[in-house]
């Protein structure tokens, strides 16, 4: 077993199970092995994000979120404010935000379930998990319209150094996924280099986005520690403090216990 504690910040285990014929428990205890210490599974609709905190119910080290995906918009957010009074409360709001690259909710339609759910985690001081892609002037503009949460976390971070400075300078922090691992982001690698420490978190999004060498296969919560390895790499720093750090980030950026 490591000796390392990683964070995997943003996986989904309600999804797991399906995509990879392992139950939340299996995946949890395989990740175990590799000094996974804490999970965040992510909620992407409101029905997933009751599934993610029920998920989260039966592990002390999984908590979870709860949110509207661009994805998923066009279904609204109908039943998703009463979720944060259960007793279980959620830690984030989120995933949510904008993806012009699917585009499988109407841009406006995306835009006002954002800005909904900018306000939420305004108004209950929570974290906000945003998903962008291909849509990063309009997911800034929002940002500044609505206010940008104290705790505010772009998810699987896709852009360069321009965007990573200008989300930097809203005091966000920037989670890294498998992809710096690919070839073809090296962009992606300018911006986890140029990351202030404090702002680094790194995650899986599994079941998605398996790091090279497990590129093509289902992602588990166990690999995060690959795509720590990575960021360690390409920052040039020992990937013990890699490990620590980012585990540091996640629990100031969630309020969870330092220890």
């Amino acid at each position: 077993m490591s000796t390392r504690r990683w964070f995997d910040n943003h996986c989904h285990l309600t999804t797991g199970e399906s995509k990879r014929g392992v139950s939340p428990e299996a995946a949890v205890a395989e990740a175990v092995e590799f000094g996974v210490t804490r999970f965040l599974t992510v909620g992407c609709t409101v029905a997933d994000s009751v599934e993610a905190m029920n998920v989260a119910g039966r592990f002390p080290s999984v908590w979870a979120t709860a949110g509207v995906h661009p994805h998923d918009a066009k279904d609204g957010i109908e039943g998703l404010r009463e979720l944060f009074d259960r007793d279980d409360q959620p830690v984030a709001v989120g995933e949510c935000g904008l993806d012009y690259h699917y585009s499988h909710s109407p841009h406006d339609v995306q835009a006002e379930v954002f800005a909904a759910q900018i306000e939420m985690a305004l108004e209950l001081d929570l974290a906000l998990v945003i998903h962008s892609r291909s849509a990063w002037d309009d997911t800034f503009a929002i940002l500044d319209e609505q206010g940008v949460p104290e705790r505010t976390v772009f998810h699987c971070f896709t852009g360069g150094p321009e965007e990573a400075r200008k989300a930097l300078d809203r005091n966000c922090y920037l989670s890294f996924s498998g992809i710096v691992t690919f070839p073809s982001a090296p962009e992606l690698r300018e911006a986890a280099v140029l990351c202030p420490p404090d702002r680094l978190l790194v995650e899986t999004d599994s079941p998605y986005l398996a790091p090279i060498p497990y590129r093509g296969k289902p992602n588990k919560p166990a690999w995060v520690s690959v795509v720590g390895e990575a960021v360690a790499d390409i920052r040039s720093q020992r990937v013990d403090e890699i490990a620590e750090l980012t585990w540091a980030n996640g629990a100031a950026l969630y309020r969870l216990e330092a220890e």
